[in-house]
């Protein structure tokens, strides 16, 4: 009878739990077992351990093999136990000294070559908080390259693991990663971020775009087809400031659970279709996976043609926006992963898009208009702190200078951005209600005009909250210690553009039709 123990990780969100390794080697008829509350894909490592090491020139010993993956009521998923596995059953040809203290994570082909797994960040920040080494696959250079040191090494087969344990041969380290470039962009390796000098006009819009990335702010755009909605979301990573090391690690983390880092240090710039579900946006699955609020995590979540997805998934964002961490509860496990991701939504004012444009007249019917914006509930919009209409007039050049570049824009934003992070170790868009209250007080004046503001919006006491908010990025934008009056001016504007667009009149022309009729022409006006 032989015992023999490796170490290895298992796959549960960031949180990455120690897994311990038993093998017990008996006499008897051959029989390979696995044990240890297992999924397919672990059970299924039986034969591609078997078949490793034969491949790899190594003894499979005879007799009865049982392998425990413990603890026992930890659900184990994924093929990265391989690795340890295939270690232990070869135990007789490896020095346990060497071994000692060393976690193994890989997948294992027939041929005893290792392969990437998923959510090896994950399991390398654990290991390393633990004071262990590791052995990885070769094939996770990328990511292997973002924790460096001397505790992580590469293995491109299983002989080359047995050789290195062995001490007949050493295993390389993974190699610096490379310095990161300035700014953010969309997920594609190797683009450049989108520059705002190709935006021509729309001084609101990218003056909204600024104080949306200056203080983490959501940000909605309304307008016809064709005026620059989408154009102007994907230039919002390239103003916000680069993510720090911590920040682009967490980043970095939840995109490996996800299949692989795209560009480290780069802001995540997500956009889902509008037929994305509910799991697709918030994560899930048996063992569940991080959706795309949590690959947006630091960074942008864009929601192109807002009122066309399904009711259900964009009422799943309500909790997410506001607790910036999305909770996944399954019958065996429980997942939490961080979503602080910054929403900029796109939609038309209407079914055909041209409600309100002087250029093009609209062909629905008020009530065709009214389901149209109902769609996008109440309770959503009102935690969009910014709504900027974006229209054909606003796309028209006034003067012969260049727009302004994102450089200096991300310049003043990341000034913006120092202010906030010292005085509360966070971005306005997230202050809490101790925060509100010390940092986003009015003077005597600037409280009478936003009381004067909610009366005439029928704004509700969050959407109060979020124009403080907006009030206090306005004013470290300019670099004022006091909220000034007109900082105050400038962000009920921004806010009561969702009242002026129709949806608030739409909701509440169907509930008071005698009073709508005035109350429209009072806001025209």
């Amino acid at each position: 009878m032989r015992l023999a123990t490796t170490l290895t990780r298992a796959l549960l969100g960031l949180k990455a739990p120690e897994v311990t390794v038993e093998a017990h080697v008996a006499g008897g008829l051959p029989q390979f077992t696995i044990i240890g509350l297992i999924e397919t894909a672990v059970r299924e490592s039986r034969d591609r351990v078997r078949a490793a090491i034969q491949s790899s020139g190594l003894e499979f010993p005879d007799g009865r093999i049982t392998v425990n993956l413990a603890p026992a009521d930890l659900p184990k998923s994924g093929s990265g136990f391989d690795l340890a596995i295939a270690i232990l059953v070869a135990s007789r040809q490896v020095r346990p000294v060497r071994a000692a203290g060393v976690e193994f994570l890989g997948e294992l082909a027939f041929s005893g070559e290792l392969r990437r797994v998923p959510g090896l960040i994950p399991a390398l920040l654990r290991a390393r908080q633990a004071g262990r080494a590791a052995i990885v696959p070769a094939a996770g250079v990328a990511e292997a390259s973002l924790l460096g040191g001397d505790r992580i090494r590469l293995a491109g087969a299983l002989r080359d693991v047995v050789n290195y344990l062995n001490g007949a041969a050493e295993l390389p380290f993974p190699p610096a990663a490379e310095p990161a470039a300035t700014g953010g962009g969309p997920d594609r390796p190797g683009s450049e971020p989108e520059d705002l000098s190709d935006v021509r006009g729309h001084a609101a819009a990218r003056r909204a775009l600024e104080v949306a990335a200056a203080g983490g702010h959501h940000l909605l755009l309304v307008g016809p087809p064709g005026t620059g909605k989408t154009m102007l979301a994907r230039r919002l990573p390239g103003l916000l400031p680069e993510l720090s090391e911590s920040e682009a690690l967490e980043s970095a983390a939840i995109q490996s659970l996800a299949g692989g880092v795209l560009e480290f240090r780069r802001r995540p710039f997500r956009a889902p279709h509008h037929t994305a579900s509910a799991a697709a946006l918030v994560g899930g699955g048996g063992n569940p996976r991080p959706g795309e609020i949590s690959l947006a995590h630091r960074g942008v979540l864009f929601l192109d043609e807002l009122p066309e997805f399904s009711r259900p998934v964009l009422e799943a964002l309500r909790e997410p926006l506001g607790t910036g961490q999305i909770t996944i509860a399954r019958a065996l496990r429980t997942v939490e992963y961080p979503a602080e991701f910054q929403l900029v939504a796109a939609m038309n004012p209407c079914p055909c898009g041209y409600a309100g444009d002087r250029e093009q007249e609209c062909r629905c019917t008020p009530d065709q208009i009214r389901r149209y914006q109902m769609k996008v509930s109440g309770p959503l919009l009102d935690r969009v702190d910014l709504v900027v209409s974006v229209n054909r007039s606003g796309m028209r050049v006034v003067g012969s200078a260049a727009p302004e570049p994102s450089a200096p824009v991300r310049a003043r934003v990341a000034g913006a951005a120092a202010l906030q992070l010292g005085r509360r170790g966070c971005l306005n868009g997230r202050l809490d209600a101790p925060g509100l209250r010390r940092h986003c007080a009015f003077d005597r004046a600037g409280e009478a005009l936003l009381e004067a503001g909610s009366g005439r919006f029928a704004l509700s006491a969050r959407a109060q909250d979020g124009i403080r908010r907006v009030a206090r990025t306005l004013a470290d934008l300019a670099g004022s210690d006091p909220i000034r009056t007109n900082h105050v001016a400038e962000a009920i504007s921004l806010r009561a553009e969702r009242q002026l667009m129709g949806g608030g009149a739409a909701r509440r022309e169907s509930a008071e039709p005698a009073e709508s009729g005035d109350r429209a022409q009072g806001r025209q006006e």
